[in-house]
């Protein structure tokens, strides 16, 4: 199955809302992804595969949702970014 990034920007915040979760506080957010990026290196320094994916995927659904907040195609970021430096991607 392959994602669309753009539509999960859309999906995460449409989750959002539909639990009554933030949508507009994008410091508090970016304090959230803090606390996944965190729980991600305690994961790592335990050798904890099974939550290091789990904070992964936590971290990245912050990320697309501060993305849709910011009004930022985070996928056209990337593709962006990486043209740019694309001899570091080959």
């Amino acid at each position: 199955m392959k994602l669309d990034v753009s539509e999960l920007q859309k999906r995460v915040i449409q989750n959002k809302v539909n639990h009554g979760f933030n949508t507009t506080d994008i410091k508090f957010e970016l304090l959230l992804l803090h606390g996944e990026i965190a729980e991600l290196f305690k994961g790592y320094l335990k050798g904890d595969q099974e939550n290091m994916a789990e904070e992964l995927a936590d971290s990245a659904i912050y990320l697309l949702g501060i993305s849709e907040m910011l009004g930022v195609d985070l996928s056209e970021e990337i593709l962006k970014k990486w043209l740019s430096t694309r001899k570091g991607w080959e």
